[in-house]
C-alpha cells in the first residue's frame, strides 16, 4: 500500500517546490526594493492553518519593524497575484540562529559550520545528514559526517539548516 502512495507524495513535494520557486520569483523584487535579501520561502500545507514563511536578511540585522514593512509589501503583491488558492497565514522573519539554507550560495557561506539536511531522494539508503560543510561548488555540497565525506547535490536537498553551536 505504501508503494501506491509514493507517486502522489513525490508529485505533492514537486508541486510544493514549484510553488515556492514561483513565490520566490514573484516576491524577491519587492523585498529587494525595500533593501532586504529574500533568503527563502517555505510553504507548509496544513489546511486552514497553512503557513507561508518568508525569511529576510540585511547586513545590519532584522528588526520587528523590518518584518512588518516586508509583510505589508508581500501581502500587497500576494493580494494582486493571488498565487495560493487555500487559506494561509503569512510569517515574515529573520533566518535566526538555525538559518535555513535554500540556495547554493547559502551552503558556500556555511563552509566550516555544522548543518542538518534532508534529501528529497535517498543517497546510500539515507535521507538525513548532519555534519560539517567542507566545500560547495558546481551544485555539490561536501559534508563530513562522523569522519565520512558525502557529496550531496543542492538540487536534491529538500531542507537544510545551520545547526547553532554555542562556545
Amino acid at each position: 500500500m505504501t508503494g501506491g502512495r509514493k507517486p502522489f507524495f513525490c508529485f505533492w513535494r514537486f508541486a510544493l517546490a514549484k510553488l515556492e520557486e514561483k513565490l520566490t520569483e514573484m516576491l524577491e523584487p519587492g523585498v529587494e526594493a525595500l533593501g532586504f535579501e529574500l533568503v527563502g520561502i517555505e510553504f507548509v500545507r496544513a489546511g486552514k492553518h497553512s503557513i507561508l514563511r518568508v525569511f529576510i536578511d540585511h547586513e545590519n540585522g532584522i528588526t520587528v519593524d523590518d518584518c512588518a514593512d516586508v509583510s505589508h509589501q508581500v501581502s500587497a503583491i500576494l493580494d494582486v497575484e493571488d498565487p495560493i488558492s487555500t487559506e494561509y497565514n503569512l510569517e515574515v522573519s529573520s533566518p535566526g540562529m538555525d538559518r535555513p539554507l535554500f540556495k547554493e550560495k547559502h551552503y558556500v557561506d556555511s563552509i566550516g559550520e555544522i548543518v542538518q539536511v534532508r534529501l528529497s531522494m535517498p543517497m546510500d539508503d539515507r535521507r538525513n545528514f548532519k555534519g560539517k560543510v567542507l566545500a560547495c561548488e558546481n551544485g555539490i555540497v561536501s559534508i563530513e559526517v562522523d569522519g565520512q565525506q558525502f557529496q550531496l547535490a543542492v538540487a536534491n536537498i529538500e531542507k537544510g539548516n545551520v545547526v547553532p553551536t554555542f562556545d
